[in-house]
C-alpha cells in the first residue's frame, strides 16, 4: 500500500508525533509513504507529493510544528478543485491519504470521502473544538503554555498592582481560556460560550479590592464579543474557509483599555498569540498523537475511508470523520461554573 499523510490548517505541537506514527506504522508492514506538502494545496494545481523514507521521521517525536508544512487552502473553494484533488491522488498512485487537521482540515477529508477519495482522518485543533473526540492535537501542549504565562504574570501583576489582561486563542469555543484560567489561577475568564457585560468586569473588579486585593489576571479568549470592547463587523480579511483573522481585532487591548477608563487601575495587556502554537509538545501530546496516528494507519489498512480515530473515556475509539465535524464541543455551563467559583 501507498498511503499518504496530509497536516492542513493551523499548526500545533504534536503534529510531528502523529506523523511519526502513521509512517513508522505503514513501513513496518512493508508500505511507502508520500508526503503532501503544504496542507490541501499540495494536492490541487500540478499537485506537490514527495516520497518519504524512514530516515525523515527520525528525531521529530519532539519537534513542534510539522514537517509536512499547512496551509489554508480550501479546495471546495476553487473552480475544478475536486478534479484536481482526486486526479493528483490517482497520479500519485495513493492507496490511503490520512489528513491531520481540525474542523476545515476534516471538512475538506470528509468532502473527498464522500465522492469515493480513500480519506482517514487524525483530529488536530488547539482550540479542542471537534465533537466525538475527547482528544485533539495540540490542546494540552497550548494550555501548559497558557499555565506558564499566567504563572509569570502573577509575579508581575502583584508587584505592579496590575490588572493584567491575557489574550489567548479560542475563536468560538473557550476551551484554552477555561483550562489555561484554572491551572494558572486566572481571578476572571471571559469566553465565547458565555457572554458577559463590561460592567461585570468592573464589578469584579471592584469586589476584589474591597476583599484586600490590588491585582487581577484576566483571561480573555480571541473571540470574546462585548459591547464596547468588539465590534459586531470590524472589516477584517477572511481566510479561505471564511474565518476572520481574529488576532487583528485586539480585543485584549481594547478591553484592557476600557477598564483603565472606567476603573482606574493600571492595566496592561499579554497576547500570547502564536507562542501557544510554538515550541515542543508535552509529553501528553506526544503519546496521544501517536496513538492516534497508529489508530489512523490500521483504519487506512483495513480501508475503512471516511472513518478517523476519537478519544473517549481515555481509550481510542472511532467515528466517522462527517460526526466529527458535524458541530462544534462547547465548553459545559459546569465547567465555566467551577471556574467562577475562583472569580
Amino acid at each position: 500500500m501507498q498511503i499518504g499523510i496530509l497536516t492542513g490548517g493551523g499548526d500545533a505541537p504534536g503534529l510531528n508525533a502523529a506523523i511519526r506514527a502513521v509512517a513508522r506504522c505503514a513501513l513496518a508492514a512493508g508500505d511507502t509513504v508520500v508526503g503532501v506538502r503544504n496542507g490541501w494545496a499540495g494536492l490541487t494545481g500540478d499537485g506537490d507529493l514527495v516520497p518519504l523514507k524512514r530516515s525523515d521521521f527520525s528525531g521529530i517525536l519532539q519537534l513542534g510544528g510539522t514537517i509536512m508544512g499547512s496551509s489554508r487552502v480550501n479546495p471546495m473553494k476553487r473552480d475544478g478543485g475536486l478534479d484536481e484533488c482526486l486526479g493528483n491522488l490517482r497520479r500519485a498512485g495513493l492507496d490511503a491519504l490520512v489528513a491531520i487537521g481540525g474542523d476545515d482540515t476534516l471538512g475538506v477529508a470528509s468532502w473527498l470521502a464522500e465522492q469515493g477519495a480513500p480519506l482517514i482522518g487524525v483530529p488536530k485543533t488547539m482550540d479542542n473544538d471537534l465533537s466525538v473526540t475527547e482528544y485533539c492535537i495540540g490542546f494540552d501542549s497550548a494550555v501548559s503554555i497558557v499555565t506558564e504565562a499566567l504563572d509569570r504574570l502573577h509575579t508581575t501583576a502583584a508587584s505592579h498592582h496590575r490588572v493584567m489582561v491575557v489574550e489567548v486563542m479560542g475563536r468560538d469555543t473557550g476551551w484554552v481560556a477555561v483550562m489555561g484560567g484554572l491551572a494558572g489561577g486566572a481571578d476572571m475568564i471571559l469566553i465565547p460560550e458565555f457572554p458577559i457585560r463590561l460592567d461585570d468586569v468592573v464589578e469584579h473588579l471592584d469586589r476584589r479590592g474591597f476583599q484586600g486585593s490590588d491585582f487581577s489576571i484576566i483571561v480573555v479568549a480571541e473571540g470574546v464579543t462585548m459591547d464596547g470592547v468588539t465590534a459586531s463587523d470590524d472589516g477584517s480579511a477572511t481566510d479561505a474557509f471564511g474565518h476572520v483573522q481574529l488576532s487583528k481585532r485586539g480585543v485584549g487591548e481594547r478591553l484592557a483599555g476600557m477598564i483603565e477608563a472606567r476603573t482606574g487601575h493600571e492595566t496592561r495587556t499579554t497576547v500570547l498569540g502564536y507562542t501557544q502554537r510554538g515550541g515542543t509538545p508535552t509529553a501528553y501530546d506526544r503519546i496521544w498523537a501517536t496513538r492516534v496516528g497508529a489508530a489512523a494507519y490500521t483504519l487506512a489498512a483495513e480501508g475503512r475511508w471516511g472513518m478517523m480515530p476519537v478519544v473517549r473515556c481515555g481509550a481510542v475509539e472511532v467515528s466517522t470523520i462527517d460526526d466529527v465535524v458535524s458541530e462544534q464541543r462547547r465548553v459545559p455551563a459546569e465547567l465555566y461554573e467551577l471556574a467562577r467559583v475562583f472569580f
